[in-house]
């Protein structure tokens, strides 16, 4: 089972990702972007230096993909993988910025994955209050620099991006108890596991 765990900066993604590593400790945890070597580099480049054309960030989110899907994936299908981000989160960011059309990016996500996608899809879902209070409590990269709105919007787009490529998807709220969602997380594991 290929499960990804998707949302905006400061949802609680990588809380949840260190609970699971402790539940399912033989399980193969990656995430997007920079689950390979290659896609350290293009993570550092996109999010610290970042790029000034669209396309060209795009493009290196695309290449990022397509090495964590025959490096990662590929060689894991018949394990349980459990990755932070996937295509989904592709999808949203460029969606929000309109500067593509949907055919078009439905089309270059296809190719760069090979159609290879996620079974499932948790999306932990975070209210305004809640995203302002713990952006507040952080330093931002160039993604979470782009305001609050910007966020938000990404957010809304998970879940039609989600729809858009068939994923099965499950929304949380992420101002839940850490522990509520762990257990929200580890049932849809075990129960899709054995489906």
């Amino acid at each position: 089972m290929y499960l990804v765990l998707e949302g905006i900066d400061t949802a609680g993604k990588s809380t949840q990702m260190q609970a699971l590593r402790a539940l399912f400790p033989d399980a193969c945890f990656t995430k997007e972007p920079g689950g390979t070597a290659a896609g350290e580099r293009i993570r550092e480049l996109i999010l610290e230096m970042g790029v000034c054309s669209e396309r060209a960030e795009m493009l290196l989110f695309l290449a990022d993909r397509s090495e964590h899907i025959e490096e990662v994936i590929l060689p894991h299908r018949s394990e349980l993988i459990i990755s932070d981000r996937s295509v989904i989160s592709g999808m949203a960011y460029a969606m929000v910025k309109q500067a593509f059309e949907l055919d078009e990016l439905l089309r270059l996500n296809r190719f760069a994955t090979g159609g290879v996608l996620p079974d499932f899809a948790v999306i932990l879902k975070l209210e305004e209050t809640e995203l302002m209070r713990r952006l507040a409590d952080k330093s931002h990269d160039t993604i979470e620099s782009r305001g609050t709105e910007y966020l938000l919007a990404i957010q809304d787009e998970l879940e039609r991006a989600a729809r858009l490529l068939s994923i099965p998807t499950l929304v949380i709220d992420a101002g839940l108890d850490v522990g509520t969602i762990t257990e929200q997380i580890q049932e849809i594991i075990i129960t899709k596991g054995e489906s």
